[in-house]
């Protein structure tokens, strides 16, 4: 099973949001449709723009909270790494 780290923003420069979850796609179309209450749909963080996987969840924790302790420019710049245009993710997962 693969367990998946991955930030989600409202939109280029945005707020960020730093999540981890076994069902990527479950789990960001539940974000986009205000299916969990708290931090992204009180700040409409929606899109996905960066993720990366691994075979455990451990790894995929320490991974969130690594990422959850970074300044803001790592984390910008983890994302324009491989996705410079901030272009939402999802699609390409369906």
């Amino acid at each position: 099973m693969d367990y998946f780290v991955y930030l989600l923003a409202s939109g280029k420069n945005g707020t960020l949001y730093v999540g981890v979850t076994s069902n990527l796609v479950r789990r960001v179309y539940e974000h986009k449709n205000g299916l969990t209450e708290g931090f992204t749909s009180r700040y409409a963080v929606q899109s996905l723009v960066w993720f990366e996987s691994t075979s455990s969840i451990e790894a995929a924790i320490d991974r969130e909270k690594q990422i959850k302790n970074w300044k803001r420019e790592w984390k910008i710049a983890l994302i324009e790494e491989n996705n410079p245009g901030w272009d939402d993710l999802y699609e390409s997962l369906l």
